[in-house]
């Protein structure tokens, strides 16, 4: 691709970035590189939805074959890795559904057990954080497993993006029902939402939430834990703020 066209993918980009509900346009638009089909997008953001939401833009535009996510959200509060790590354990030890899962730190190509077991019950989930990046790796035997232990760590205030690499065995078939089911345990979960106020709705992936809370954050948390989801493509916020 020559000069010119690239210049018309980036433009196309910018636009369609600055056109995203949510972007704050006081931080500025994220760095941009293309280069043989490839764009590299890099900056911070306010949430997690802004940074899925940048993402699904740019590699929407012709002329885009891959992105590279360099986008990180900016945290709610400064935390070191080595806190970080530590929130995202108590998280994982602390959570029912996790009882029966072996949880290890890794380091480099060590990793350190947190809570061993010596069959590894039902499987394992390894922690890494590196420049407050969390990336979750092991086996667990289903999807509600991997999209929990991704919400937990980005519950986290010091997180600034969360890497899922965590592996289903068997393999596990998604769909809707099953992207639904995780949302409303999602919100229900969240102590600053009241659940029992938001309609869920999935089709293809997206994720439309209804229904009436008493402020603005709600609203907006509410969102952002679905986003957090792994497995959710697109989320449509209709909930209504009646204080």
């Amino acid at each position: 691709m020559d000069d010119r066209s690239a210049v018309v993918v980036l433009e196309e980009v910018r636009a369609r970035l600055r056109s995203i509900p949510g972007f704050e346009t006081g931080h500025g638009l994220p760095h941009l590189a293309y280069e043989n089909g490839t764009l590299t997008i890099e900056g911070e953001v306010e949430a997690v939805g802004t940074k899925k939401r940048m993402l699904r833009a740019a590699a929407g535009v012709p002329g885009v074959e891959g992105v590279v996510d360099r986008l990180r959200v900016r945290p709610a509060e400064p935390m070191g890795d080595r806190e970080i790590r530590d929130h995202v354990a108590r998280a994982f030890l602390g959570e029912p559904a996790f009882a029966e899962l072996a949880v290890y730190e890794r380091r480099g190509e060590k990793l350190e057990p947190i809570r061993a077991s010596p069959i590894d019950l039902r499987g394992r989930l390894e922690i890494e954080v590196a420049d407050g990046i969390v990336t979750l790796d092991g086996t667990v035997p289903g999807l509600d497993h991997k999209r929990l232990a991704g919400l937990l760590a980005w519950w986290v205030p010091g997180v600034r993006d969360v890497v899922n690499g965590i592996a289903v065995e068997p393999p596990e078939e998604d769909s809707d029902g099953a992207i639904a089911d995780a949302c409303r345990i999602a919100l229900e979960k969240d102590p600053f939402v009241d659940a029992s106020r938001i309609r869920i709705s999935v089709r293809d992936r997206r994720v439309t939430l209804g229904g009436v809370v008493p402020s603005e954050d709600q609203r907006r948390m509410a969102e952002n834990d679905i986003w957090a989801l792994f497995g959710v493509d697109a989320v449509d916020n209709e909930i209504q703020v009646h204080r």
